[in-house]
């Protein structure tokens, strides 16, 4: 054991340490802007969203030696108050006028934040400063776009922007990882849960006449047809399209009412994630007669696919749960699985896990 009189002293020596190394390295840094990092004067051509937030990294970077100027404005010259609320820096004047800019600005580089769709106008900038020994970089407006977990690379050279890539194959070694903790749980759930299993099964069975389990044909991953695993919660019936289940719907059992408002009838689906066909956590399948009612209603609908269905998600915790009666209800849900998908992560997939047992509590499942 030490004494406080040692402890002290060492925490005292370390704050001063602390202190010293941090002057020593801001000399440093200062000693290498100047010797080897010289600022290099940077337009901006666009005055989109794009271009302000290239504006505030390019500028708040300590370590890059761009320092932007101001931006060029190529359409319309935003009004005066926009500029006072929006822009940190002044509008320097139209891009008809950017040679006289760079001229009187010493501007060294310029960079182009203009969407895709600019292509001629940016392929004319391109040209028209050949000759004016500028730094000349694009930056592609790719986010005006709607994006499913996109990303860029290079390959032999040659610059590579994936506007929609599936998480399945864009990150194999963390989907193994996925795949290892979803079986690993579902086995683990299922062992601990057969005494629920079993009493569940015989409640379904006093039920109603019909099976315990009920599968129901569901698109999995990339569109495939799967069939999902659920406790029957419903009297035997014969519809000639797939009804979603409303307030009050005749067909549901008095037990199978109780299992869906708790979840229970989805347990099941464990055995899906044994077999690989679902994940734990991921975009709730939906019937395949819903997903071609919806497909052309709410957009990017089917891109929700991309990655394996689950039995509970993000849309699941963050509210999105029971019957989407209204397009307005399933834009939102698919917009939480886009989301989902777009920011995945093994650390994402157990937070939802642990957060899943409160959103058991809505009222709103039937």
């Amino acid at each position: 054991m030490f004494s406080r009189e040692v402890l002290l002293q060492w925490a005292v020596v370390a704050y001063l340490l602390q202190g010293i190394n941090h002057i020593v390295l801001r000399t440093l840094y200062k000693h290498y802007k100047v010797m080897f990092a010289r600022e290099i004067p940077t337009l901006v051509v666009g005055t989109g969203d794009l271009a302000k937030h290239l504006v505030n990294n390019l500028n708040s970077n300590n370590w890059l030696p761009d320092r932007v100027s101001g931006f060029v404005f190529v359409n319309d010259k935003p009004r005066d108050s926009e500029i006072q609320e929006a822009f940190s820096l002044p509008i320097l004047g139209h891009v008809d006028e950017l040679r006289q800019i760079i001229k009187q600005q010493n501007i060294r580089r310029v960079y182009i934040a203009l969407p895709v769709k600019s292509s001629e106008t940016i392929e004319a900038l391109h040209i028209d400063l050949l000759d004016m020994n500028v730094d000349v970089i694009w930056v592609p407006d790719i986010f005006a776009m709607s994006l499913l977990n996109h990303s860029v690379r290079e390959v032999a050279g040659m610059p590579l922007i994936s506007l929609n890539e599936s998480p399945m194959t864009s990150s194999k070694t963390s989907i193994f990882m996925k795949g290892v903790m979803d079986r690993s749980i579902a086995l683990i759930s299922l062992i601990l849960l057969s005494p629920v299993f079993m009493a569940v099964a015989i409640a379904v069975k006093r039920s109603s006449p019909g099976p315990v389990f009920f599968k129901q044909e569901r698109h999995g991953w990339d569109g495939k047809v799967i069939k999902v695993w659920k406790f029957r919660s419903m009297k035997l019936h014969e519809d000639a399209e797939v009804k979603q289940a409303t307030k009050g719907d005749s067909r549901i059992t008095k037990v199978g009412a109780f299992i869906r408002r708790t979840s229970i009838d989805e347990l099941p689906q464990l055995i899906n994630v044994l077999q690989g066909t679902m994940s734990l956590v991921g975009p709730r399948p939906h019937a395949v007669a819903h997903n071609e009612y919806y497909s052309g209603k709410v957009d990017a609908y089917l891109a929700r696919h991309r990655i394996k269905p689950g039995i509970t998600g993000l849309a699941q915790i963050s509210g999105c749960r029971g019957e989407t009666e209204t397009i307005d209800k399933m834009q939102k849900r698919v917009e939480f699985d886009l989301s989902y998908i777009n920011n995945w992560s093994l650390m994402g997939d157990i937070k939802i896990l642990i957060k899943t047992p409160l959103s058991l509590l809505s009222k709103d499942i039937y």
